[in-house]
């Protein structure tokens, strides 16, 4: 059974009665354990079609299928359920509180989550992003490929069916990004369904397969042939 399945999903916002068209017909299947690459230019419609897939945003029509059920009548307690514990955020710009430690912004998601053991759960992502000798500082005294890392520790806490990933690079120099994109790939290899939202070609690279935007409809659904792997250092290898 596919994690994601949509047939045929549009979308359309409607700003005092007139209609601007995003998306056309988007048709696509994605497997647990897959890591793909939503890439696009700005405005082909990338991050609307991330938005509907993370349940941040509805389409006006079409099927999307989670996990088998059809989401069209879900309602707003189990949306909001689904974006805590099934699915996972990283955003460009980190989204993590100031003036709190990096523990206690990974705890989070688990204040809504019916889990127990906070401080352990939270550890623990944080040692699968190499952070645990970061747990008690402050996000201002941390760099922002380390925030990043937190960023990536929050949206994995709670286990996740699917982990999205929003431009993660866009504010981190090519080090500090490869870095980011070295973690995506371990948390894929250890079995996480991962979506990387880019503009990139350089990015969408360290993914297995590339899912090409334009214009609001697919123009291009590949494996990935010459992927670039990362190293935690930030080195690029082949």
């Amino acid at each position: 059974m596919p994690i994601i399945r949509t047939e045929n999903l549009q979308k359309e916002y409607f700003n005092e009665g007139v209609g601007t068209p995003v998306l056309f017909g988007v048709n696509f299947t994605m497997e647990k354990g897959e890591f793909v690459a939503i890439m696009g230019p700005s405005g082909s419609g990338k991050s609307t079609l991330m938005h509907i897939l993370g349940f941040l945003d509805k389409a006006t029509s079409g099927l999307y299928e989670f996990e088998g059920q059809n989401t069209r009548n879900f309602d707003k307690d189990y949306l909001a359920k689904l974006r805590n514990e099934r699915i996972g955020f990283v955003f460009q710009s980190f989204n993590l509180l100031s003036r709190t430690t990096v523990l206690d912004n990974v705890k989070l998601p688990l204040m809504y989550s019916n889990k127990t053991n906070h401080d352990d759960l939270a550890k623990k992502a944080l040692a699968d992003v190499g952070l645990s000798h970061r747990l008690d500082f402050y996000t201002n005294q941390i760099s922002g490929g380390e925030k990043q890392r937190v960023a990536i520790a929050r949206a994995l806490v709670n286990d996740p069916a699917v982990i999205f990933a929003d431009e993660p690079t866009g504010n981190l120099d090519s080090k500090s990004g490869n870095a980011v994109l070295s973690i995506l790939q371990e948390l894929n290899n250890k079995g996480h369904t991962i979506i990387l939202v880019t503009h990139e070609m350089d990015t969408a690279n360290h993914a297995k397969r590339i899912i090409r935007v334009k214009d609001g409809m697919i123009v291009g659904d590949e494996l990935v042939k010459n992927r670039t792997f990362a190293t935690a250092d930030g080195e690029l290898k082949k």
